[in-house]
């Protein structure tokens, strides 16, 4: 990138179009596609992206945001914006991605693409470590490695850098191209062909040459020569370098051997007839595989062994993922420690600002290092995003923070190493707040989380945030246009969460909130939901608190509906919105049909009263033996819907589709659907839809092994024993934790290290026994208790019930991890 940016008469230049620019030398340094994430605005670019949100719709707030430079399809949305720039073309994905293209061509140094169906960003980021100490480099945030990823990635090539490195990920013929022509990699590496995205594809060779695409102009390719079987005639580039764990295979680099010991691996591998070692902290089979990725390239670029050794010894895990759970003194903690740059301190603010359970928001920062910028312009972009971000409070460690502290808010408090900030941390005053832990790895900010953490229960429920954001884009593009989203957060979030998931479905836009009963509500608006929220079971003595924080009551009964009527009388209430629920077969709760002209005079008595919408609930949308039943449940509504409207002589909203419903009856969908179960990952309707992804992952950790002789017995009653010497785990849940004792007596299993372990005994209060009779596994070993392998819905078919039943009685004890990327 120029040293300042670019104009956007320059901008213009490039993309062609339809330019109207009212300052044409505006700065553009920051590309933006979200209209909830601007850092720079006086410096950004916005493009109006469409997808399953049209960008075009939050062209006013990014004007607002202090956004003058946009690139539409459509400039409807800009008239009435003073002092606007924008550039109009027909594709605004393609201006994005060619704009990108012409940028990287400016730059004249490496680039390292990387694809593969697994092990990109690990390969990514081992490199970032291993190459670091000698060169400045860009590289992908996080897995930014899609049409809009790419381009986003590599816009951050500066002059200032010396390498670049990013990941390409497709899941259908002919995105490859696109991807290509941004990032023009020099070196190509591949890291393997596995089953990822297999149903985007016909087969295995069509999918191996979309990613050869990308090497099309590479100088070197590094590749296993098993992964391009029969189509090493797409292989262009003039060099290449092969690795293998095959003996009897030819390659520049074998892997002759691999040892495992307490947690490490020596790999020695021949190399130009010479046999030479590393050893590295791992002993997984897929960190080893990318290793020697890792080696490879290293190789190739001209690292001598001893460099090599040295640093792959020193090779850290990487996680991918921040985690948001409880702290202390009522606070949320976001830890997102495993590396600090500036794109991945940007993401991780932007998932601070999504927190809204804490008026106040604490950042925990060290010093930043390899960005290839001048550490004054680094910080000072730095001192320039927290205030973006409305950050209230900066704890700064490391020297150069210090050094540069006047960049810095006043009331920030700087410390010169981990262990100074750790001596003085009784002194902090940690107290109801959102603190992010933001640290380079060499600072040990493990130390820190561990001061921070609320001591937790080792049995604990994580729950994948991105997993729940794709299910909710799944629904959300099986809707109609006009069609708004209610989703269910009663019941603690199905056992998930409170607001840790309502500020994810608050971030997304989602249109309505439904809870079970007002405390639930409350709750919610205390710890900052804004959205409106329907309460399903609205009490009596609860009435005062529904009002308080503006929840809107589902009325189902006269009783109910007299009762709140003389409620808003006495509190001198002139207009309120509530839910009509309409019992239209399902003879749970609601007013029947022939109680409708009973329910109108009562609503003309009253006008304070609005209604907000009307409603049923499907008794079995996801039986095709109750397809029939389902159409006359909608039509029973239909009928009652028209009579309410022409009598109030306002509209208002019609919803009765739940999950199920949402993809198997289009036409219930009416005004606004209700997601329940299916926000969570699994689908009553259809079986095995992979399209949708469990979101929960329960585990739990073993307390002891003992080995046991043939004969035996286990646990409460004597009702399981063993036929054989057997060696039997016991692990730290139980059923006051949620686990169903049904599953005890070899009716259930657990993931022990991959491998399935029946239960063997019965399941007791606090603890579960296991038989992990031929299972490598140790004490304190993690266990799986379901996840998307071992799926909580095989566990509900083993004890006759369904998977609400099972997620919803998981315990409060048992911790909540939130996981993002």
């Amino acid at each position: 990138m120029p040293e300042n940016g670019y104009t956007i008469k320059q901008v213009a230049d490039i993309l062609g179009g339809y330019a109207s620019l009212t300052d044409g030398n505006s700065t553009v340094i920051n590309l933006i596609i979200d209209s909830r994430k601007i850092a720079h605005p006086e410096a950004s670019l916005f493009f109006a992206l469409k997808g399953r949100n049209d960008g075009h719709n939050f062209l006013a707030d990014v004007y607002k945001a202090g956004v003058r430079n946009f690139v539409v399809s459509n400039d409807k949305s800009l008239i009435g914006l003073a002092d606007v720039n924008y550039i109009k073309l027909d594709n605004t994905l393609e201006a994005l991605q060619h704009l990108v293209a012409v940028h990287r061509k400016g730059f004249k140094r490496d680039v390292i693409g990387i694809t593969g169906s697994n092990g990109k960003t690990i390969v990514k980021e081992w490199l970032f470590q291993l190459l670091s100490v000698d060169k400045n480099i860009v590289r992908s945030p996080k897995s930014y490695n899609s049409q809009i990823g790419v381009p986003l990635s590599v816009w951050q090539l500066n002059q200032d850098a010396n390498l670049g490195i990013f990941e390409a990920g497709i899941s259908v013929p002919g995105e490859m191209a696109h991807l290509e022509e941004i990032i023009q990699p020099t070196i190509g590496i591949l890291t393997n062909i596995g089953s990822a995205h297999d149903e985007g594809f016909t087969s295995k060779a069509q999918k191996v040459e979309e990613k050869l695409s990308l090497f099309k102009h590479c100088n070197l390719l590094i590749y296993s020569s098993k992964d391009v079987e029969g189509k090493e005639h797409l292989i262009t580039s003039p060099n290449t370098f092969t690795w293998t764990f095959d003996a009897s295979e030819q390659a520049d680099l074998n892997v002759l051997s691999i040892t495992k010991s307490k947690g490490k691996s020596v790999l020695v591998a021949s190399f130009k007839d010479q046999q030479y070692s590393i050893t590295i902290p791992f002993t997984d089979e897929a960190y080893i595989h990318n290793v020697v990725i890792c080696w490879s390239t290293m190789i190739c670029l001209g690292y001598n062994h001893e460099v090599i050794a040295q640093r792959m010894a020193e090779l850290a895990a990487i996680e991918m993922r921040l985690k948001l759970r409880q702290g202390i003194n009522n606070c949320t903690l976001i830890n997102d420690s495993y590396n600090s740059d500036l794109a991945s301190l940007e993401i991780a603010l932007d998932f601070l600002h999504q927190q809204h359970q804490h008026h106040k928001r604490t950042v925990i920062l060290s010093d930043i290092f390899q960005t290839g910028i001048p550490a004054n312009q680094l910080y000072s972009k730095v001192a320039a995003l927290l205030r973006s971000k409305k950050i209230d409070r900066l704890i700064a460690i490391g020297p150069q923070l210090n050094v540069f502290k006047s960049l810095f808010a006043p009331n920030s408090d700087f410390f010169e190493s981990t262990a100074e900030f750790a001596e003085q941390f009784l002194n902090q005053n940690f107290n109801d707040e959102t603190i992010l832990l933001k640290g380079a790895r060499s600072f040990g900010f493990e130390r820190i989380s561990k001061l921070l953490e609320l001591k937790v229960h080792e049995t604990v429920f994580e729950i994948n945030l991105n997993a729940l954001i794709s299910n909710l884009n799944y629904f959300k593009s099986k809707l109609q246009p006009r069609t708004k989203m209610m989703a269910m957060v009663k019941a603690f979030s199905y056992g998930s969460g409170s607001y840790e998931i309502a500020n994810v479905l608050q971030f997304h836009k989602v249109d309505y909130l439904a809870v079970a009963y007002v405390d639930e509500g409350a709750d919610l608006r205390k710890a900052g939901i804004k959205l409106p929220i329907m309460v399903m079971s609205p009490e009596v003595s609860s009435f005062e608190s529904l009002i308080e924080h503006n929840l809107e009551p589902e009325i189902y009964s006269f009783r109910i509906f007299k009762e709140f009527i003389a409620f808003l009388k006495n509190q001198g209430i002139t207009e309120y919105r509530i839910h009509l629920k309409i019992d239209t077969g399902m003879h749970r709760l609601g007013f029947e049909e022939h109680q409708i002209d009973e329910l109108l005079e009562m609503l003309g008595e009253n006008p304070q009263i609005h209604i907000q919408s009307v409603f049923s609930h499907l008794a079995g949308s996801d039986e095709v033996k109750h397809d029939e039943f389902t159409h006359k449940q909608l039509n029973t509504l239909l009928r009652v819907c028209s009579k309410l409207e022409h009598a109030l002589g306002y509209p208002f909203i019609k919803h009765t589709a739940n999950s199920a419903a949402i993809t198997r009856f289009p036409e219930a969908q009416l005004d606004m659907v209700r997601l329940g179960i299916g926000l969570y990952g699994i689908d009553s309707a259809i079986k095995n839809n992979f399209a949708l992804q469990p979101i929960g992952t329960l585990k739990t950790t073993i307390s002891q092994i003992r080995e046991v002789p043939a004969g035996d017995s286990i646990g409460y009653n004597r009702r399981s024993s063993v036929d054989k010497p057997s060696r039997i785990a016991t692990v730290k849940i139980g059923y006051a934790d949620g686990y169903n004792r049904k599953l005890g007596n070899r009716v259930g299993s657990m993931l022990v290290n991959g491998q399935r372990a029946p239960i063997i005994g019965s399941v007791c209060m606090d603890m579960t026994m296991l038989d992990v009779t031929g299972i490598d596994c140790n004490e304190t070993d993690e266990v799986i208790v379901f996840n998307d392998e071992l799926r909580v819905e095989e566990l509900a078919d083993h004890v006759g019930t369904i998977p609400y039943e099972l997620l919803t009685a998981i315990s409060q004890r048992v911790k909540r991890i939130y996981v993002y990327e």
